[in-house]
């Protein structure tokens, strides 16, 4: 009676109360042993419905107004409503760490994140280490997890209202360094065997570091009074630590935080392990592109040539793009660049495949638009389409864009032709930067269209600029945009050396790396007038010793004397041939660079074709003397007809002449004596 009439008291209207709201608060009520304490209470009134039927009565008119009303010592309910409070916090902790860890695959903001919700929610510092083996990608070493070397990737502190790495101790070991080996120790061993360690008695734990007192300066804050140290355990293997430790907080860690935090550290080790196997990924796909990409620094007879490859950043990581710079016959060059659809190992093995086909289609010079028909085909008849539903499944080449523009330093014209792919920028001497003019194409693997070639005449001293579409294309604007950036930064940067015009234009640009990106740069060179020397002989085979002596007589002019034995029977042979089985016209050029090119032309569509002849056979060695006379020798197709070239060095074996130098080729056993030194030296 004593406590109805406390709280008629406290709720009674002449308290100001409102009858028909909820009130809570405090009042002294009489305890069990008679004396006066403080008690919480919330109060609901109930309805006179309710309250009849409570009081046994079926006339709510008669029943004045009734509460229901919750008691509780108030001691009870601050640390009950302490306990809700710390309840509800780790829920939201549990919630932002579930929410924000998992959600990217970089393994230093994987940790980062980490971090940054343990602070300030359940500790002052937190930071977190990792197995060296982990940041390559790699998986732990089967070694007992105490011998793993751990590096930290990620500190985060609360101090003097600064929250983040900026609140992190200085004295501290930071980001980046390796940890100290600890002793073997009952303290910490529960650490390496998956489970939370909880250490109050800071003694006892500079004890149980067991490394000298400047290293636990190092590793443990001098003003900490508690610290819990929990694995990041995933399938089977420590990948690392969390450590945590609270300094102004002044309650010390207990075994539910442990609870919670084990909670936490599951989530982030799959979080981490997953980030870790992408990051191997992404290594691997890196070195796989990288490794299949040419060198990024060229120089041939045609251009000078640089390139950059960027992977993207963020989740999407190495894709398909790449450039490739081709040597041709006759001093030409081929220029590639191309961009398969996807991203992954998948997207770089469909890119090597793309590569080597090309390469091995330009290895028989075949014209651009030719090249890309023969490419479409390969696609469309031997690469299944990609099943996303089938992990075993390739990516497939279909969608695939692709460029290729071969320049040849002698007619100083470029032909080109493009499946898709966005057109090079071209910046002639003193001339405004243009983009070429060029017939897109469609992408590769779609069939039914053709391909067509434009030729174009670029002199020596022309900056190409070849790229893919991440260097230009961002989500937030039109592509025209990226393209009119790229031809004014490309024009500020013409005259700098070509190695710096690929990072101005990446820094000028700056992409949004949401896609890798291919940028070459080549710089065109031309062969000059009087390096070059052709003619035109009748189908007469007494113009074959014409062309002997016109070949001697140049190579003389040229200071060339050591190669005109050779060079003579080179010529000799291939204008035989072509006068005997071609026919008129034929053509003979030579041209001279780092290497003398010989190129003899003819009608002809029928391509020689290189055979060991017998002891009794009376033919058959021409194409053998050619092949062992020089150090590459091919033919390719015209529009009419066909050009056999060789390839000789001007500097045969490094100064010492050709191998039959010093013989006399002059006698009856000459021949003898040329193919006896031959046989020995070659």
């Amino acid at each position: 009676e004593d406590v109805a009439a406390a709280l008629r008291r406290e709720l009674g209207a002449d308290n100001g109360r409102d009858p028909a709201a909820t009130w809570a608060g405090t009042t002294m009520v009489p305890a069990a042993s008679g004396a006066p304490e403080p008690f919480r209470y919330v109060a609901q009134p109930l309805s006179r419905e309710s309250a009849a039927s409570l009081a046994g009565t079926q006339a709510p008119g008669r029943v004045p107004v009734a509460w229901l009303v919750v008691l509780m010592p108030a001691a009870h309910a601050d640390a009950w409503e302490a306990a809700q409070e710390r309840a509800q916090r780790h829920t939201r902790l549990a919630h932002a760490a579930a929410v924000g860890i998992g959600s990217t695959l970089d393994l230093h903001e994987t940790t980062a994140r980490l971090a940054e919700a343990l602070v300030p929610e359940l500790a002052d510092l937190a930071a977190v280490d990792l197995a060296e083996s982990v940041l390559l990608g790699d998986e732990p070493s089967p070694v007992h997890p105490r011998d793993h070397r751990l590096r930290r990737v990620a500190v985060t502190g609360a101090h003097g209202g600064v929250l983040g790495p900026a609140a992190w101790p200085a004295e501290l070991l930071t980001v980046g360094e390796p940890l100290p080996q600890f002793a073997d120790s009952d303290l910490l061993r529960p650490v390496v065997e998956g489970a939370a360690v909880i250490v109050s008695d800071m003694t006892e734990l500079r004890k149980a570091f067991g490394v000298p007192p400047e290293t636990v300066a190092r590793i443990m804050p001098a003003d900490a009074h508690s610290m819990l140290a929990i694995p990041l355990f995933a399938r089977g293997k420590v990948l690392g630590a969390v450590t945590m430790w609270r300094t102004a907080t002044p309650a010390d860690f207990d075994d539910e935080d442990a609870d919670l935090m084990a909670e936490i550290a599951s989530r982030a080790a799959l979080g981490v392990d997953n980030a870790r196997r992408y990051t191997r990924e992404h290594r691997t796909a890196v070195a796989l592109q990288r490794s299949l990409l040419p060198r990024p620094v060229t120089r041939t007879p045609a251009a000078d040539t640089t390139g950059t490859y960027l992977p993207a950043e963020g989740d999407a990581g190495v894709g398909g793009d790449w450039f490739d710079v081709i040597a041709l016959s006759s001093l030409r060059t081929g220029f590639v660049v191309g961009d398969v659809v996807g991203h992954g190992l998948g997207a770089t093995a469909a890119m090597g495949r793309l590569r080597t086909a090309v390469q091995t289609l330009a290895d028989i010079d075949l014209e651009p638009d030719e090249l890309l028909s023969h490419l479409d085909d390969l696609v469309l008849s031997y690469w299944p389409e990609h099943d996303p539903n089938d992990p075993t499944s390739e990516l497939a080449a279909q969608g695939a864009t692709f460029l290729y523009a071969v320049y040849d330093p002698v007619s100083r014209r470029c032909t080109m032709a493009s499946a898709g792919h966005p057109p090079p920028l071209m910046l002639r001497p003193g001339a405004a930067p243009e983009f070429v003019d060029l017939p897109p194409g469609p992408p590769l693997g779609l069939g039914g269209m053709p391909f067509e070639s434009v030729e174009f005449e670029v002199p020596p001293g022309t900056l190409l600029a070849f790229f893919t579409d991440g260097l230009v294309e961002r989500r937030d604007r039109d592509v025209t945009v990226g393209l009119d950036e790229l031809r004014r930064v490309v024009a500020d940067n013409r005259d700098r050396p070509l190695e710096d015009i690929g990072p101005a234009v990446l820094a000028g640009l700056a992409p949004a790396r949401d896609d890798d990106i291919a940028l070459l740069l080549a710089r065109t060179r031309a062969v000059p007038a009087d390096a070059i020397a052709e003619w035109e002989l009748a189908a007469d085979p007494a113009e074959v010793g014409r062309a002997r002596e016109l070949t001697t007589r140049q190579l003389g002019e040229w200071g060339l004397d050591d190669l005109a034995f050779s060079t003579e029977l080179v010529v000799s042979e291939l204008v035989t041939n072509a006068i005997r089985y071609a026919g008129a016209p034929v053509g003979l050029r030579l041209i001279r660079d780092e290497i003398l090119v010989c190129e003899v032309s003819d009608p002809s569509n029928t391509q020689p074709r290189l055979r060991r002849a017998i002891a009794t056979d009376e033919g058959g060695r021409g194409l053998f003397l050619v092949a062992q006379l020089t150090a590459r020798w091919g033919s390719r197709y015209r529009r009419s007809g066909k050009t056999i070239w060789t390839e000789q060095g001007t500097d045969p074996l490094g100064g010492r002449g050709e191998p039959w130098s010093g013989l006399d080729l002059t006698g009856d056993d000459a021949a003898e004596a040329f193919l006896e030194n031959l046989d020995g030296e070659w």
